[in-house]
């Protein structure tokens, strides 16, 4: 099965930020299964991104959750999304610097 990235979608619900309540992340990546929240920071005047990657599984209720484990098959594409938050987070401090 092939899959595309998904980009940035300002309207898509995007989770909670574990260290902020109500706050969304700046970009949610997904391949497949396993999803990637990247989440903008700031301190000393200074901004920074955290990545938290997870990876959704249905149980035996078909509600779905969302793991932090990751499986041998899993793991290529774990990369690839990796990457893809990594090229995110260059480009958005790219831009950030062309604004200044």
């Amino acid at each position: 099965m092939k899959t595309m990235p998904q980009r940035f979608n300002p309207s898509a619900p995007a989770g909670r930020n574990p260290n902020g309540p109500g706050t969304a992340p700046a970009a949610s990546l997904r391949l497949g299964r396993l999803k990637a929240a990247i989440w903008e920071n700031s301190a000393d005047q200074r901004v920074f991104y955290n990545v938290r990657f997870s990876r959704t599984y249905m149980d035996e209720e078909k509600k779905f959750h969302d793991a932090d484990s990751f499986g041998r098959d899993d793991l290529l594409l774990l990369a690839k999304l990796a990457d893809q938050a990594h090229t995110f987070i260059c480009e958005r401090q790219s831009a950030q610097k062309a604004e200044e």
